[in-house]
This record gives structure tokens, sequence and C-alpha cells, in this order.
């Protein structure tokens, strides 16, 4: 009877373990809003994963919102800007809109947008990130991931675009913004092959940096400037927190090395955000009791 209750145990405590190993590795967007304005961050699963809880909130200014993801999740975390809904959520923004909605529910952003890609690592596998101002730009953004196994980089786009974008890309803002809001890409401003690296320019050998994307590659150099900017883009890490800062320098969270401290959650004045807000991975002082009582059963 000892040693099947030793054993009965044993497969209990194994089970706890590898539960608490898998949420240990389990990984959040802290998603932060450093402009001097509101934004209302948007994002879109990729095919085959779901939707993250919140595909469009509104974020004043200071305000930081965690949102938890699932194993393998693949997609993009935006902001949109100049927006303006109605109680029922229906409007429009000025750039990154996503069918005129608050909630974004599966629609992408509409160019020009600053863009945030991520496909997570299932298990230990790594994750694949990268910033993209390849469908254009309208706010800088950094991505900063928190390591597992150590420092991962940190990568995004700190310039601002938008106070030298050539005038034939420039988006103009409305009377209330007013000045240039956003960079369009080179493709969209003139929806030709060798902008947009399709036709017979649909691979790396063709499709070459143009003048317009190596503007954007001088002033953000980590960031994807055009289709085919692979070599210096994309990073792989195994992190458990991605912080996803939009104006970064705005408080002073960019540091000289590039790198970026995650601020410190706050509760944003929209409601539904509290449900966005994931638990605290350390351990709670009654599972901890408990996991040391079955130890000392083994």
């Amino acid at each position: 009877m000892r040693i099947m209750a030793t054993l009965n145990l044993a497969g209990l405590f194994l089970i706890i373990a590898i539960s608490l190993f898998s949420f240990s590795l389990a990984c959040t967007f802290t998603v932060t809003n450093n402009c001097p304005h509101t934004i209302w961050p948007g994002t879109l699963a990729g095919a085959g994963t779901p939707q993250l809880p919140a595909t469009g909130f509104q974020l004043d200014s200071g305000g930081s919102v965690r949102i938890e993801t699932t194993p393998g999740w693949s997609g993009r975390v935006w902001a949109r800007t100049g927006c303006t809904f109605d109680e029922s959520g229906v409007g429009t923004c000025e750039t990154g809109d996503c069918g005129g909605r608050l909630e974004c529910n599966g629609n992408g952003a509409t160019p020009p947008v600053s863009l945030f890609e991520i496909t997570l690592g299932k298990g230990s596998d790594k994750d694949f990130y990268d910033v993209s101002i390849v469908d254009g730009y309208n706010l800088p953004l950094v991505a900063a991931p928190r390591g597992i196994y150590g420092g991962c980089n940190a990568t995004g786009c700190v310039s601002d675009l938008n106070t030298g974008c050539p005038k034939e890309l420039q988006v103009v803002g409305g009377v209330e913004s007013g000045g240039v809001v956003a960079c369009r890409s080179a493709c969209e401003a003139f929806g030709l092959d060798q902008y947009c690296c399709s036709g017979e320019y649909a691979n790396p050998t063709t499709c070459r940096p143009s003048s317009y994307s190596t503007i954007f590659k001088t002033a953000c150099p980590k960031a994807y400037s055009y289709a085919f900017d692979d070599r210096t883009s994309t990073f792989t890490c195994k992190a458990y927190e991605y912080a996803i800062i939009f104006c970064p320098t705005g408080n002073g969270q960019m540091r000289s090395n590039g790198f970026v401290t995650a601020p410190a959650v706050h509760k944003n004045s929209y409601g539904e955000v509290g449900g966005m807000v994931s638990s605290s991975s350390t351990l709670s002082f009654p599972m901890l009791m408990f996991l040391l009582v079955i130890l000392n059963y083994l």
C-alpha cells in the first residue's frame, strides 16, 4: 500500500510539474502606449491560430495592457490612430483601420501601418518575430522579448519616418491631427511589380531594395523594409513576454544600447482590458506548500 501510495503521489507530482512547466512557457504581450495621444491597438491571428482575447481596444497615453497568447500563436499587432467610434464600436481611423470597428475580429490593418509580426514556438521551439514597415509606417514601434533561456534581441523602428517621408508617399491627416500621419510604401503608392516584389520580381534575385525602401532601412535598420529583407530583419528567441511599445522614446523607455525596459502595467480606461491581464507565473504559497508535502512523501 505504501508503494502504491508513493507511486500515485509521484504520478500526481509529475502531472503538476508538467502543468507548471507548460505554464512557465506561456507567453504574454505587454502593449504600451508611450505616444502623447490615444492609440487603438489591433491584433490579427494568422491562418490556423485563434484570435487573441482582444482584437481591438482603446489605449490612452501612458497605458499598458497585457494580452495572453496561446502556444504556437501566429499573427500581427499594430496601432491605429485618429479613431472615432460610437457606442456600438463602429467608426473610422485615420491610420491602421480594420473594417471600421473597434474590435477588428479577423480584419487586417489598412496600410500604411507599422506591424509587429510573430510566430510563437510550441514547447521548446523558438519564436520567430519581426517589425515590418513593408506595408508602410504610421508610428514608431519596438518589440522587446524577455527570454526564457537568456537575452533576446529587441527590434523595431524608433525613428519618426513621417517627418522625412517623401511627398509622394505622405498621408496627410485631417484638421484635428494635421500634418503627415503616415508614410506609404512605394508598392501601395505606385502599384508597380518592382516595388511590390510581384510578377517577374517575385523572388529575392530580381526584387532588390528600391530608393524608397532604402530610406526606410537607413532610418530603421532592424525593421523589414521590403519583402525579401529577411537577413537583417527576422529574429528568433524563446520568450515568456514581449514588450510591444509604440512611440518607445516618448517616456524615456529606449536605452542607448537599443534595448527596451518593459514598463509597468497600468489599468486602461476601457473596462474590458482588465480581462486581458494575465495572472502571475509565481507559485502561490498554498501551491508551494502542497508541492513540499508531496516531496516529503516521495
